[in-house]
């Protein structure tokens, strides 16, 4: 009984933040919130374990992650939108600030999100991302150059002027 009651404080606390997080990784709210709602129902069963030998939020980050990238395997093609969903929703994902660089980042192609969104969003070091993703660090680096400079084709007037050096 203790466990359940800790798992459900632990859901009423994180959940929030884990949907956030399957939205930046799906780029997508319908799918972050089967990503969120599917990393929870695993973390229950397994909760008994995980409470006590590991962060459970991390623990529940890394199905997320595994969940998200068995769809690409799935499936080759994705159908993603950036349109706003019709219904609102009480935690505002993303802000209007981000706007651009979300719609930005619904372009690049799932691994090079879901790589960007583990370096800059995770902050996660190449080696940990190439063991979460199951790559080597070769193709992390690479998925990264290639979705960092599709952004930076995709909104150039946020890019910084290089400063130019005269001889």
């Amino acid at each position: 009984m203790e466990d359940d009651s800790r798992f459900v404080e632990f859901v009423a606390e994180r959940a929030d933040a884990l949907l956030r997080y399957g939205y930046a990784l799906s780029g997508n709210a319908h799918d972050a919130a089967d990503l969120t709602q599917e990393a929870l129902i695993r973390l229950h069963q397994a909760w008994s374990r995980v409470r006590k030998k590991e962060d459970p939020e991390s623990y529940a980050k890394m199905i997320m992650v595994r969940l998200h990238i068995s769809v690409w395997r799935r499936r080759r093609r994705e159908q993603l939108t950036c349109a706003v969903p019709e219904i609102a929703l009480e935690d505002v994902l993303p802000s209007d600030a981000d706007q651009e660089l979300w719609q930005a980042l619904c372009v690049l192609p799932r691994k090079q999100r879901a790589v960007l969104v583990l370096r800059f969003y995770e902050q996660l070091t190449d080696a940990e991302i190439a063991a979460l993703l199951g790559v080597s660090r070769g193709t992390v680096r690479s998925h990264a150059s290639l979705g960092l400079s599709k952004l930076r084709s995709a909104m150039p007037h946020l890019v910084p002027a290089r400063r130019r050096t005269t001889p």
